[in-house]
């Protein structure tokens, strides 16, 4: 395994992940504290987003090999994303059709990983996730809202699988490929974040306990965390949680700009 594999928790679900000496930028959110409304009929979208600042300089992230978008979300691939990142850079969209938005920006090689993304070396591929309740997308305007959204899978010979979870309540999916993949290392977007009348559109705390039982050995690392109005799970909660449960060795809580080695954990 390559001691310099590492992830950076930027701000909300934006990450830098070095892998095999890769280095890719995932589900960029690069606006100042505040530029944005926050999202219509969710919990406190009186605030404005994000409701923190970048913890580092965003022509520090420019510095990558690739880009990789889950889905296109204004908190992963927002309008300072896509004015200033470079325009040469690869960028991997989850599906034909967001790769089509993204070309329509101005990026110039955008390739789709719904089959299976390569580059250089590293695999990754898609997972499958729901961004919401059956109730949620059985309201047509609301299920257009939260569209398709992708988790991710990592894998190389030299390097500890990484499992990216992604945008999603829990499914029998997730279940499914926690089992088959059993990663080493798994990131799961976890804020909570939640609608007023149809509940979490993403993970909360009781998932890292699902998660723990399916792969006991595995590192957990919480992100998607106190960055937008909707998102309700503190860290302090899920601190407070994970100790109670008794699996708190095996969870990972990064504040902004933190990055964590997995050759340490």
């Amino acid at each position: 395994m390559s001691s310099n594999s590492s992830v950076q928790l930027i701000r909300n679900a934006t990450v830098v992940l070095h892998y095999a000496g890769k280095k890719f930028l995932i589900d960029p959110m690069l606006a100042d504290k505040g530029a944005y409304a926050g999202f219509p009929g969710t919990i406190n979208s009186h605030l404005r987003n994000p409701l923190e600042a970048l913890p580092v300089n965003p022509a520090s992230l420019y510095d990558v090999d690739a880009i990789i978008v889950t889905h296109l979300h204004a908190d992963h691939w927002d309008q300072v994303a896509i004015q200033t990142l470079p325009k040469n850079k690869p960028v991997f969209a989850q599906n034909e059709a967001d790769a089509t938005v993204i070309r329509a920006a101005g990026f110039q090689q955008v390739r789709s990983f719904a089959n299976g993304g390569s580059f250089e070396g590293v695999s990754f591929f898609g997972t499958e996730c729901q961004h919401g309740s059956d109730e949620a997308y059985s309201v047509t305007w609301l299920a257009e809202f939260l569209g398709q959204a992708s988790g991710l899978l990592f894998k190389h010979p030299a390097e500890k699988t990484v499992y990216m979870i992604g945008d999603s309540i829990w499914i029998p999916a997730i279940e499914a490929t926690l089992k088959e993949h059993t990663p080493d290392v798994v990131l799961i977007n976890a804020g909570f974040a939640t609608l007023e009348k149809y509940g979490a559109i993403i993970m909360g705390k009781e998932d890292f306990y699902r998660v723990h039982q399916i792969v006991p050995a595995a590192k957990l690392v919480a992100i998607h965390m106190e960055a937008l109005n909707h998102c309700l799970l503190s860290r302090r909660e899920l601190h407070e949680y994970v100790n109670e449960m008794g699996i708190a060795d095996k969870v990972v809580i990064p504040r902004d700009g933190d990055i964590i080695k997995f050759a340490e954990i």
